[in-house]
């Protein structure tokens, strides 16, 4: 619709100005233009944008394309919300025996013989051999290696097999865009249950602490044109891949880099030896027999590493430097749960452990944005430089979906999928907007807190995570609950603002449908499931009982020998850290093998950074100088810094420490808002041994 003011530009002529600019952009990026060859030209003014349309400066919320005095909605719009259910991600299926070679803890050197459906219109059959050029750290530690202490088996490994491919996918509902098919890259499991409605819905690994995985990945993206570029890409995207498992303990040639990337018709091993941190320094024996984790039963459990590192909700997404944004919101990311049966933890069973909700009831969303044209195929505009907010909003790749749930307790486990957007997510009652609901949060960026806290709302970054329980028990059949976004987003001269919208028709992204009792007794919390209804924002018994429950303290951690300091800003209208541009041969920190650092992450203020660093996760000393926020209170693998990460005055300093274990080699930090680090803000750094001449510098 057009906004009715003075002197408008006619729509049918704004309307043709944007296909005409995006139809310019689509040609670049096909050509193989990147934002950095922009930069090197000067076309990108500031961080702001870059060309013009009706007049004025380009935005780039292309929902918002702005003539001098009004605005024009360029997606298609969502008439007919709540029409399509939510697409639960399918749990992969590990296979028995990998196409081809077996894993082996050097590079595969055989051809594989593989259908490319990516080359031309029907595919044909092209040989695959492994990017992978580095063998795998310390695979002898684990394979061969029986030692009870370690709890290591020395044979077990379960094996996926995945390929990176090209559907059509409709994120409208079909009820009122039938037509929409738009190109999108996405992870699908190679076993016979990744066909069908789930074809391009986000995937879901489930492991376990203690049972390593590899994971074989090939790219059977749209091969490049005779010119050696591109491929069928829609204006964006590149036909090259770098799955980053966010954020696990592994080794850099299996963390997925920004510079380990492989081309079409190549495929990659990567081993997640799904071990804790410290395994063999800090906590070589296995965790300190002074320490171990005394489970609800009163029974000590040791593991290898420290226990107090347990991860829960992870996520892997394409990494290639330069493309990471075109490349995740053209759909390469997916979920990887990693649970914690070897010590009756997170146990995947809520009869066991913590008796978290398990199963069907445990659900991961994925909530990101993104534009349309008006054939409703995805657009993204790689040369804007601040930020990319799109004018619908999906989980799971739908745009407003429902779920019929039942009235007992549910696990969500919600990933701010990004690009540039943050979040503020909470929940509304449809009849009873004065009801007071909450959130029961149990884990923060892929991490079970130390104990579960009871908040109105939950604030995400780009990139982190956070899982909290929904007890429905507490409504009756018949009654709808909104999950909301209402944080404000203005771009492209902000981003995130920090202030709270009110709930409306605009804010919800998710319907739940609240349906029957279970037909199956709900285990999680610790009773039999069945605690009465309280009235709406009352806290069921099992969800009190949890709050005072422990569950991970933060780890004991050293005193730190090196501070180091590092500035997120703009430098002549680029984003830089410490006034500098990514550049892939530079490495920017040697941080010693088993040692501890404090690092200070400082922002000058305007947009938002969620800086995310690979490896490990830290502990958040300060912020502003002052205590740890709220959302502090867990260990971290993304830092918000900037304007709008926390409140509404933002932050410009956080402190935190971090360790250094089990590995050796490079890894990154960078700008989760992932249009800025394909701008350049990102630099790595790189673990040595203690004896090495650069530890420490």
């Amino acid at each position: 619709m057009m906004k009715k003011t003075r002197n408008v530009i006619s729509s049918s002529k704004h309307e043709a100005d944007v296909a005409r600019y995006m139809k310019e952009v689509r040609d670049m990026q096909e050509a193989g233009v990147t934002r950095r060859d922009l930069f090197k030209m000067g076309l990108t003014a500031s961080v702001g944008g870059l060309a013009a349309i009706g007049g004025a400066s380009f935005m780039p919320n292309l929902a918002q394309a702005a003539s001098k005095n009004g605005s024009t909605i360029i997606s298609p719009p969502c008439n007919m919300p709540w029409r399509d259910p939510l697409i639960v991600p399918e749990v992969c299926q590990p296979v028995a025996q990998m196409t081809g070679p077996k894993p082996e803890k050097d590079p595969c050197k055989e051809t594989i013989s593989m259908f490319h459906k990516g080359c031309g219109p029907t595919g044909k059959l092209e040989n695959f051999t492994e990017a992978r050029t580095e063998p795998h750290q310390r695979w002898d530690d684990f394979y061969g290696n029986t030692n009870p202490q370690l709890g290591l088996n020395g044979s077990s490994m379960t094996c996926y097999e995945l390929e990176n491919i090209e559907v059509d996918w409709n994120f409208f509902s079909n009820d009122e865009h039938p037509t929409f098919n738009s190109k999108v890259w996405t992870y699908r499991d190679m076993t016979p249950n990744a066909d069908g409605d789930h074809a391009c819905a986000p995937l879901r690994i489930k492991a376990q602490y203690g049972e390593p995985v590899m994971m074989r990945m090939h790219n059977c993206l749209p091969m490049p044109n005779e010119a050696g570029v591109g491929g069928d890409n829609q204006g964006f995207g590149i036909n090259q891949m770098s799955p980053h498992l966010h954020n696990a303990h592994n080794p850099p040639e299996s963390d997925g880099g920004p510079n380990r990337f492989f081309d079409s018709c190549t495929f990659y091993d990567y081993w997640y030896p799904n071990v804790r941190a410290g395994f063999t320094s800090t906590h070589a024996l296995g965790t300190a027999k002074n320490k171990p984790y005394i489970d609800s039963l009163g029974k000590s459990h040791y593991c290898p590493g420290d226990w107090q590192e347990t991860q829960s909700s992870l996520w892997f997404h394409d990494h290639r430097m330069d493309f990471t944004s075109q490349n995740v919101y053209k759909g390469m990311a997916a979920f990887y749960s990693l649970f914690s049966k070897d010590i009756n933890l997170d146990t995947d069973d809520e009869t066991t452990g913590l008796r978290l909700p398990s199963g069907k009831y445990d659900i991961p969303l994925i909530i990101g944005d993104k534009t349309f044209d008006q054939n409703g195929q995805l657009f993204m505009d790689i040369f804007n430089s601040g930020g990319w907010k799109g004018d619908h909003t999906t989980v799971n790749f739908k745009i407003r979906p429902f779920l019929n749930v039942e009235r007992r307790k549910y696990r969500f486990r919600t990933l701010n999928g990004g690009p540039s957007t943050f979040l503020e997510l909470a929940l509304k009652h449809a009849t009873d907007p004065k009801a007071n609901m909450t959130l029961t949060r149990i884990a923060n960026c892929g991490n079970l807190m130390p104990q579960a806290q009871l908040v109105p709302s939950i604030r995400q970054g780009v990139a982190e995570r956070a899982d909290f329980i929904v007890d429905f028990s507490q409504f009756k059949k018949g009654d709808v609950i909104y999950l909301h976004n209402v944080l404000e987003s203005i771009f492209p001269s902000q981003g995130t603002t920090g202030k709270i919208l009110p709930f409306s028709d605009s804010t919800a992204i998710l319907k739940f449908i609240v349906g029957d009792l279970p037909s199956t007794p709900d285990y999680s919390g610790g009773g039999n499931g069945i605690y009465g209804h309280p009235t709406p924002g009352n806290t069921p018994a099992a969800l009190v009982k949890l709050q005072k429950q422990k569950m991970i303290d933060f780890p004991t951690r050293p005193a730190p020998k090196v501070k180091r300091r590092f500035d997120f800003n703009t430098k002549s209208g680029a984003w830089v850290i410490n006034g500098n541009l990514y550049s892939p041969m530079v490495m920017s920190a040697y941080p010693a093998e088993g040692s501890c650092e404090e690092w200070e992450f400082t922002s000058g203020g305007g947009w938002s950074h969620p800086v995310h660093i690979h490896h490990e996760e830290g502990q958040v000393i300060s912020r502003n100088s002052g205590a740890p926020a709220l959302d502090d209170l867990s260990r971290k693998d993304v830092y918000r810094i900037g304007q709008g990460s926390e409140g509404t005055a933002g932050t410009s300093s956080v402190i935190f420490r971090m360790q250094f274990r089990d590995w050796l080699g490079d890894y990154p930090t960078h700008c989760h808002n992932v249009v800025h680090e394909d701008h350049g803000m990102m630099f790595r750094w790189k673990i040595v041994p203690p004896t090495d001449p650069k530890a420490g510098k």
